[in-house]
Parts: C-alpha cells; structure tokens; sequence
C-alpha cells in the first residue's frame, strides 16, 4: 500500500505490505513523470496508492490516474485527524502513516475536479481577485483625497476619473499620486472586463448553465461551475446530486 505526502518540491513516498511492515521508502520531486517513474519501476504490483490532497494533489492525481496507477485522493481533514496522537511531524511520518491508513480502509477517498471544472475556477478566482483589487484602488484614492478635505461622493464607475480629475485641478502633488492610481485603476478595470467577457462567452456555449440562468437572480457566475461539479462519484461508483453552488 504506497501513500505520498506531497510539498512544492519534493514528495515522500512510502510503501507497506499486508502486515504493515515497511517495504521502501523514498524522497522523489513533486513531478508526475518523476513518480510515475517511481512507482512503475518498484519492481511488484501495488494495489492503491493513497495522495493527501493539497495545493498539487490534483494535478498529480490526472497524471497519475492517466498511467493507469490506482491512486486515491485523501480527504485532508480526515487524514489529519487520523495523526493527531504523532507527537513529531515529518512529511516521512506523514507518508508512513497515510501508508498504514491505505491498508487498513481508514480513508476517506475526495472527488477530483476535471480539468475544465478547474479551468473554471481559476477564471473565477482571478476575476474575483481583479474585481478586489479595482475597488481597493478607488477606495484608497478616495481615502488620500479626504485628508485634503477633497469628497469624491457618489459615483458610477465610468464617472469617477472625471470627478477625482476635477478635484485634484490645481494640486501638482494631489495629480502625481492620483494619475498613477487612475492608471492602475484602468488596468485593473480593463483586464476584469475581459475576464467578463471571457466567463459571458464560455456560459453561451454550455446549454446546461443557459438552463439554469434562466433562473430567478441567477447570473454567469453563479451558474458557470455549478454544471461542471453537479455529480460526485462515490464509492460503488454511482453518482450522487451535488447541491452545492459556490461563486
């Protein structure tokens, strides 16, 4: 029973046999060719290989999986849980330990999002992120202008450049610090919109997320990922409803 701890560089691999006793132990890089190599090379079959989920895990999984080796992908909580008692934590303890939990069933095996589901997301996250930092930008300048008694008041966002423009008139030192937050507010706006445009256009092209906006207060990203996530396998391979919505 091989089990991996994974970190941004290097993975621990151990792997036991039926009573539990250690039968190689090893430190390879975090890279699927370097453990797809590992695996297939050990000499003896495996019957499944156990992978904490994190930060690589899912890419890892693809990889592995697409080399035909029966990987699982560990709910990290549960594993954590499962170590509670380990006075001292290695990723060589840890790679043990998922090693003995693989072989005795205590596991609680995750889904693992297809690569469009994750493409998706990370379309969302950065959008979310570039919305954020836009409004962060415009409230700092407003905050700047109103230490000098200067009130930017109500805007639209196609309105506020022209109203802090008419502020600062007149304020060699006011128009340095607010041209250069204009500038990057424009950037920020600009590369947002595009993300919008991209996220409208992959919606248009799914019928299931043009069914479900069709929905009351339902819009692109609500609907985008929910098609993408809407069935879960479990264990017996059935699938199950998945409820969730998330933005």
């Amino acid at each position: 029973m091989p089990a991996s701890t994974v970190s941004l560089e290097t993975a621990s691999l151990c792997v036991v046999d039926a009573t539990g006793r250690i039968v190689r132990e090893a430190k390879v890089a975090s890279e699927t060719e370097a453990l797809i190599d590992w695996f297939c090379n050990l000499g003896f079959a495996v019957t499944r290989i156990g992978l904490e989920a994190g930060p690589l895990s899912q890419w890892l999984y693809a990889g592995m999986r697409d080399a035909g080796l029966m990987v699982e992908l560990l709910e990290t909580r549960h594993v954590r849980a499962a170590f509670k008692v380990m006075p001292v934590k290695t990723d060589r303890k840890d790679a043990r330990g998922i090693a003995q939990l693989m072989r005795l069933g205590w596991f609680r095996p995750v889904h693992c999002k297809s690569l469009p589901a994750q493409e998706v997301r990370a379309l969302l996250t950065v959008r979310k992120l570039l919305q954020t930092k836009n409004h962060d930008v415009e409230m700092s300048l407003r905050g700047v202008l109103r230490g000098f008694g200067l009130k930017v008041g109500p805007t639209t966002p196609r309105t506020f450049e022209g109203r802090v423009c008419e502020l600062i008139a007149g304020h060699p030192t006011l128009s340095v610090v607010a041209e250069a937050l204009l500038a990057a507010r424009a950037t920020l706006f600009a590369e947002w919109q595009k993300l919008e445009k991209r996220l409208r256009s992959l919606a248009r092209e799914d019928r299931r997320v043009r069914l479900l906006m069709t929905a009351p207060g339902v819009g692109t990203i609500v609907a985008l990922p929910t098609p993408r996530q809407s069935t879960i396998p479990l264990a017996s391979g059935l699938p199950r409803p998945w409820a969730r919505i998330s933005a």
